[in-house]
């Protein structure tokens, strides 16, 4: 009985879900035998016999029939008048088979024995989990808010594994309560120690690539395939489809009547603006579609350098640069081409870097980072569009102003 009670933990382990019958069963094998090793030096000559579906366990040890007084090693042999108290008619050189009762390694030993037992199953385990969200790297997932940190919030799926999504992970807009179901792509699976890290994340755009194939049957069947998406996470992002059926209108597949079929992956991703293009092998047309809101008049491409120059009437330089130069930005990583913008028509202009005397060079990158670049292109914009697109004051844009216009009047 004391065998039975004392691994009552088989009860706790043989309907896991993550372990089969043979498993466990190695496992606990495994487990015995060390301890067998440290009561008895050896684990050679025993014989466990585990049925983990009742919680039962026998160990047998196996000594061979030696004359009282010549025995050399107690594991392995047995005197004569110590096996004759266990059967009367054995003989000297017969092998004796005797039951070791648990209870018979010592009441550390057992309890080691336990801690032993459940370790090796949560390794296991953790084995187990690493490897099935490894496969799932880039896929979809969904998961429910346990609890919110400072700097991730984190997600229990229906079979209570722990998933962690990072704030810089998160769509800026993203605001999740205790409870919430979240979805995003597995991004990383590391094993720290021997416990698994899941990384989800909201903010890859590969998130969004494989929301397309799960809202936009077309890509799910492989009509449509998906050459390259580039995000800047919850302001804007930019998809480029192509098909091998000159029948089928991917852009319009994508995005559907009146945008019925996007919208939905709009409203997952906290609104974010998604611009849907026909890919192309031509640099020069892909880089005018990347451009798109804005109506581009003609394009250089400098194919050593990787840059493009581009040349737009000056009412379009605003729609291609975008809020913030998000559109240009994402346009050069979907191109793979650093873009500069070029006013048509305009011939006088002046770099501002040439202004570095009298303007700042801090001044000048806030400029940059919005896609001006030259004095007429700043000219050109509102002040008060400005001051709201940039970090700069509206004093300190006004002087800049004033700075430009005397250089380009003189």
């Amino acid at each position: 009985m004391e065998n039975i009670a004392l691994i009552e933990s088989f009860s706790e382990f043989k309907d896991d879900k993550f372990i089969d019958r043979v498993t466990l069963m190695a496992i606990l094998e495994d487990v015995f035998r060390n301890a067998l090793k440290k009561k008895f030096g050896s684990d050679d000559n025993f014989d466990i016999i585990i049925n983990p579906d009742k919680g039962d366990l026998e160990i047998w040890r196996n000594r061979v029939v030696v004359e009282d007084g010549e025995v050399e090693d107690p594991n392995e042999e047995i005197s004569l008048s110590a096996a004759r108290k266990i059967e009367p008619d054995f003989e000297v050189g017969e092998d004796v088979s005797e039951e070791v009762k648990l209870i018979d390694l010592g009441r550390r030993a057992i309890l080691a024995l336990r801690q032993n037992l459940i370790s090796k199953i949560h390794e296991h385990d953790n084995t187990t989990i690493y490897k099935h969200f490894k496969d799932l790297e880039g896929e979809i997932y969904t998961a429910e808010v346990h609890h919110i940190r400072h700097k991730a919030i984190i997600l229990l799926d229906d079979e209570g594994n722990e998933i962690i999504l990072p704030k810089d992970k998160q769509i800026p807009s993203d605001f999740f309560r205790k409870g919430d179901n979240v979805r995003g792509i597995i991004e990383s699976v590391e094993l720290k120690g021997n416990k698994p890290t899941i990384i989800m994340s909201r903010c890859s755009p590969l998130f969004l690539e494989q929301l397309f194939f799960q809202e936009i049957p077309e890509v799910f069947d492989g009509l449509i395939t998906i050459k390259k998406a580039v995000r800047i996470p919850g302001e804007k992002a930019k998809v480029a489809v192509d098909s091998y059926d000159d029948r089928i209108d991917p852009v319009g597949a994508c995005v559907g009547m009146k945008g019925s079929r996007i919208h939905g992956i709009v409203r997952e991703l906290g609104n974010e603006n998604i611009d849907v293009i026909n890919w192309t092998n031509n640099p020069q047309l892909l880089v005018t579609r990347a451009l798109s809101p804005a109506k581009v008049s003609s394009v250089k491409l400098n194919e050593e350098k990787m840059t493009a120059q581009v040349y737009l009437r000056p009412e379009e330089v605003s729609k291609a640069i975008g809020r913030g130069g998000h559109n240009i930005r994402l346009a050069g990583q979907l191109t793979g081409y650093e873009i500069d913008v070029f006013r048509e028509g305009v011939e006088e202009d002046v770099e501002l870097t040439e202004f570095s005397d009298e303007i700042e060079a801090w001044i000048i990158e806030e400029f940059k980072k919005i896609g001006m670049d030259t004095a007429r292109s700043v000219l050109e914009q509102d002040v008060e569009d400005l001051v709201k697109r940039t970090d700069l004051e509206e004093e300190t844009i006004l002087e800049v102003v004033r700075i430009l216009k005397e250089e380009l009047e003189d």
